[in-house]
């Protein structure tokens, strides 16, 4: 069936002399896999730039529910970037997050709220001009709430600890040791307020912001089956160190 969809660019793959396997977060479908086939002629291949990673498109594609890859027929940029292909430290951004989208939402089916919630945070990011030093941790805290464990911290109070694996706040140490020790626990319903809009008021020092990080990144592998080590982390880590 003949479809047109709007999707966001997570990853692509080579996988022959003419064509990429490409990943992309569709509104209709959620995650589907992509062959598309690529111009010979490097200089004059449009595709690639179309294909960047984080790109949002509009996508003409041949929809058959039973097929590892659907073929795509046209397509072309639905939102254009001013600064996020440009500018350096959002390129650095760039390239985690759509690392980190890559694995997160390998098996995301449709969910309105969350294309949503990708598209408008990736248009922010390109229109900021304030820090975005902070970015990245508003952004994997906020994507929580829609993959299914937003930290529960309704019951926090001095002397508990945040328990990772069960994503909620206790009073006894757990004995599978995946917490977040008493300082850090105490923090959290803090971090867990901000927001694109406040996140510049926001002032961690080098390692402060890279515990943060750590943080979340062990957070998600525990809810993600399968999340592997991300190449892009270090890249991460020097840029904002």
């Amino acid at each position: 069936m003949l479809e047109r969809t709007i999707g966001v660019v997570l990853h692509q793959v080579r996988y022959n002399d003419e064509s990429v396997i490409v990943n992309i977060y569709t509104q209709l479908h959620g995650n589907l896999g992509f062959l598309v086939k690529m111009p010979k002629q490097k200089r004059s291949n449009v595709k690639t730039l179309l294909l960047r990673p984080l790109n949002i498109l509009e996508v003409d594609f041949d929809y058959r529910p039973n097929q590892a890859l659907q073929r795509i027929s046209d397509m072309k940029l639905y939102t254009s970037y001013d600064s996020l292909p440009y500018d350096h430290i959002k390129g650095t951004l760039s390239l985690f997050l759509s690392e980190f989208l890559y694995h997160a939402l390998r098996h995301e089916t449709e969910n309105p709220s969350l294309f949503l919630y990708l598209c408008n945070s990736l248009q922010w990011l390109d229109r900021s001009e304030k820090g975005v030093a902070n970015f990245h941790l508003v952004f994997l805290i906020r994507l929580t709430r829609f993959l299914g464990f937003w930290p529960n911290v309704q019951k926090s109070a001095q002397g508990m600890v945040f328990d990772m694996r069960e994503a909620t706040m206790v009073g006894i140490i757990p004995v599978h040791g995946q917490y977040l020790d008493s300082e850090e626990s105490a923090f959290l319903p803090h971090l867990l307020r901000m927001d694109y809009a406040t996140m510049h008021l926001f002032r961690f020092n080098r390692q402060q912001r890279a515990r943060v990080l750590d943080a979340l990144v062990e957070y998600y592998r525990m809810h993600i089956p399968e999340f592997p080590e991300l190449k892009s982390l270090d890249v991460l880590r020097t840029v904002f160190s």
